[in-house]
């Protein structure tokens, strides 16, 4: 582990909350499975805004790559599982064996290169808990960015209005002042 991914397993390994999530998600087996985006970005922003509540997650995003069942109704499943585990959490659950379809990319072979497609890089990360009970890290870009505060575009998914469109509508600036947007 690198010393941002120590620093980043530090801040998980102490949010009781983040380690349900984690465990839950470990419980499903999912190959390839990650907790990603916001579930760890947000940690570490809050954690150097020096917030001492975190900020709520709209939902939290677990990604797998499967590509022998490639269906919605396996999504909902894994989301029903993690429902019952933790009811007053959403879930979003994608396999990324079928989102390249959604994305307009050719064909993903694994979940770390559907991550490494996602729009601007400090998203594009993850963690799973193992069954020895360490973080594992899935970060294609590495946790700089998030550690630096700073947000740019992902160069293997260069869309500036979309970009632009989507750092506008989640209002990060407000909630994290002290970003740094870099403009693409």
């Amino acid at each position: 582990m690198n010393v941002e991914e120590q620093r980043t397993a530090a801040l998980l390994n102490a949010d009781n909350f983040r380690q349900q999530c984690l465990q839950a998600v470990r419980s499903l087996r999912l190959p390839g499975g990650y907790i990603s985006a916001g579930f760890l970005r947000n940690a570490i922003w809050d954690h150097l805004h020096g917030k001492l509540h975190m900020t709520p997650l709209n939902d939290i995003d677990v990604v797998y790559f499967d590509s022998t069942d490639t269906s919605f109704a396996a999504e909902q499943r894994a989301e029903s599982i993690l429902e019952e585990q933790l009811p007053n959490v959403k879930w979003q659950v994608r396999n990324q064996a079928r989102m390249h379809l959604v994305h307009g990319h050719s064909p993903y072979r694994s979940t770390a290169e559907a991550v490494a497609h996602w729009l601007e890089v400090p998203r594009c990360v993850g963690v799973r808990i193992n069954f020895d009970d360490k973080l594992t890290f899935l970060a294609p870009f590495g946790l700089h960015e998030n550690w630096s505060l700073t947000v740019k575009i992902n160069p293997l998914n260069p869309h500036p209005e979309a970009f632009i469109s989507r750092i506008q509508n989640k209002r990060w600036r407000e909630i994290w002042p002290q970003l740094m947007i870099q403009q693409p």
